[in-house]
């Protein structure tokens, strides 16, 4: 099989992210002493100036990070929860049965920030200014946007002209879009970082007091005031109306970035670590047990070496089951031990037959009664029908001019994703989101918007995944981390909504059954194999759609693998070529130490880096 690039290899370090500045932003700390966190660091808020259409500081960023020496990895949640006043009657009363996709009502604690603080100060060596220098110079200075930046924003265009001014003010400042021949420049964000420094260094010379400064005035501070009035402001949303948001400043106070232990589950001599069911997490968990009997290496293949009809059908169906799990019982604090119980997968793996099912088929766990949203239920009876608003729910990167007849030249639910290793071996995988340009009017003091995750919540009571004050949102992002034999081996992780679980478990697969058979760990050569992706999958993003019994591939997909899916009775959508997945990974291999890094061509932005 070819690839588009080599799979790096090396002994220093290695960074992978889906913007070529960030990931240079990363490899230069590392080149100047820094370990993996101060890169991570870095890269992440290089991420927020880059690709501001797809995240920013008021976003949102779990985290993985394994440490040198220790077998089990650590979850940071960078995902911060409803505010205080964010009950499911009170957007009742406004009239709404579902969270807009945009605005004030939708946001959250913005934990991003919160979160990467707190992992410099915890484990990082660098001071915030030097990790934040990057950032700050590009905001300052500007950047070339990535075309997908000036598309999106001339899709919002009159959105930002007409209602969210303050937005317009930074992305049409010549009243049009900048253009990747320009220089794209957020100076009020650029002030914002550097007054926050100034206020952290005024505390004195202590590296993690200047830490707790900066988190202080997060959240306490000017900046937390500007959150706080932003909120409270009237803004168009996707419900078509303006509206207020409910997030003060007790909110911003109390809520704290959390350390946590990650969900597990092996697959042969692999061990899988993903975050808890406030994300979607533990889908990749219930796709690895419902391979059943077929171990690494068993999976079956084309000669090309890409999994062939037989593997792709059993890996759809895997995951409809997954997702139907997720929708009926994941939320944040909900009791998922059943999904350890032998019987339980057992009788989940029977279920995988010889066609696909168009059923919605959630686990029975006994004692616990089965309810789903309002909105759930008429999906599944098709009846629910609404049509997309510009900028509302998920980003989309738009990767063709001139959309391919049969799709839409889009690639839905984009995010970004930061993979590092050192020669420690310290990992650290995130999949940094939210706070979208797109997603709420820019704070006219800060320079970036507010969040939009509370979207994913229903309005319905008594749900795990119910809008409750102080509960957070069960998220669609899902960073990764495998061990081989208990080390940490594999960070990895892409955009791409509720695809994120399936386009990274895809990965994985192909990776751990290579490994069996030939003991090499091929990043780039399993990051550009043809990929595809269920649509049978209650959507997190507003409008929360459900398209039963589809299956979209790459136009790239061998023709043996269309006509099986078809065959088995799969609705099968041929895509445009190099359109599904956004993977990153980075790897140091169990046997030898070599460092490895690879990273997508696909959306034409991700890079890799290291040596």
């Amino acid at each position: 099989m070819t690839t588009t690039r080599p799979t790096l290899s090396g002994d220093f370090a290695m960074v992978s992210s889906t913007h070529h500045l960030a990931t240079a932003s990363g490899m230069s700390v590392l080149e100047r002493g820094g370990n993996a966190v101060d890169a991570a660091v870095a890269t992440a808020f290089t991420l927020h100036v880059v690709e501001p259409h797809l995240n920013g500081p008021g976003g949102d960023a779990p985290i993985i990070l394994s440490l040198p020496g220790e077998d089990e990895p650590r979850v940071l949640s960078g995902q911060g929860w409803a505010p205080a006043g964010a009950t499911a009657a009170a957007y009742r009363d406004l009239g709404l049965d579902l969270v807009p996709g945009t605005g004030p009502l939708a946001a959250p604690v913005p934990g991003a920030v919160p979160a990467w603080l707190v992992l410099l100060r915890d484990h990082g060596t660098w001071r915030l200014r030097d990790v934040l220098e990057y950032a700050i110079g590009l905001a300052e200075r500007g950047h070339h946007p990535l075309p997908q930046v000036t598309r999106t924003v001339e899709s919002v265009r009159e959105l930002f002209t007409e209602h969210w001014t303050s937005s317009a003010e930074v992305y049409l400042p010549h009243g049009r879009a900048v253009t990747p021949d320009e220089r794209l420049c957020n100076p009020v964000l650029a002030a914002t970082w550097q007054r926050l420094l100034d206020e952290a260094e005024a505390v004195g010379p202590d590296r993690e007091a200047q830490i707790d400064a900066a988190l202080h005035c997060w959240s306490q501070g000017f900046i937390g005031e500007a959150l706080v009035a932003a909120a409270g402001r009237l803004a168009m949303d996707s419900s078509g109306s303006a509206h207020s948001g409910f997030l003060s400043g007790d909110d911003l106070v109390e809520w704290q970035p959390a350390w946590e232990r990650p969900v597990s589950a092996s697959w042969g001599p692999w061990t899988v670590h993903k975050c808890g069911p406030w994300s979607q997490g533990p889908v990749f968990t219930q796709q690895l047990d419902l391979l059943g009997g077929v171990a690494p290496g068993e999976l079956s293949t084309l000669p090309s070496g890409d999994f062939d009809a037989e593997t792709v059908h059993r890996i759809v169906e895997g995951a409809k089951l997954a997702f139907a799990d997720r929708e009926a019982w994941y939320g944040d604090g909900a009791d998922i031990g059943w999904l350890a119980d032998a019987d339980l997968v057992a009788a989940r793996g029977a279920l995988v037959g010889e066609s696909s099912s168009l059923e919605f088929r959630p686990s029975v766990v006994d004692g616990r009664e089965l309810r789903l949203a309002g909105h759930v239920e008429r999906l599944l009876a098709g009846g629910v029908s609404r049509d997309r608003v510009a900028g509302a729910g998920e980003p989309t990167v738009q990767t063709h001019a001139d959309p391919v007849p049969g799709a839409d030249g889009t690639m839905p639910g984009d995010t970004c994703h930061l993979d590092v290793v050192d020669a420690s071996g310290m990992m650290v995988a995130a999949t940094p989101s939210g706070g979208w340009l797109q997603s709420n009017p820019v704070v006219p003091e800060l320079g970036f918007p507010l969040g939009t995750r509370l979207q994913m919540m229903w309005l319905d009571d008594d749900l795990p995944n119910s809008l409750v004050p102080r509960r957070r949102p069960r998220t669609t992002l899902t960073p990764s981390l495998a061990c081989f034999e208990g080390r940490p081996t594999i960070a990895f992780g892409t955009p791409g909504g509720d695809q994120q679980d399936q386009w990274s478990f895809h990965l994985f697969a192909r990776l751990a059954n290579d490994f069996d058979r030939t003991g090499r760990l091929d990043l780039q050569q399993a990051i550009d194999a043809p990929n595809w992706h269920t649509e049978q999958v209650v959507g997190s993003f507003w409008p929360r759609e459900w398209i039963p019994n589809q299956v979209v591939v790459e136009a790239q997909t061998d023709e043996s693998v269309v006509s099986g899916l078809r065959s088995r009775g799969h609705d099968v959508v041929v895509a445009p070529a190099w359109t599904e997945g956004r993977l990153c990974a980075v790897a140091r291999h169990p046997r030898t130490g070599q460092l490895l890094a690879g990273a997508t061509p696909r959306g034409v932005q991700a890079y890799a880096a290291g040596r």
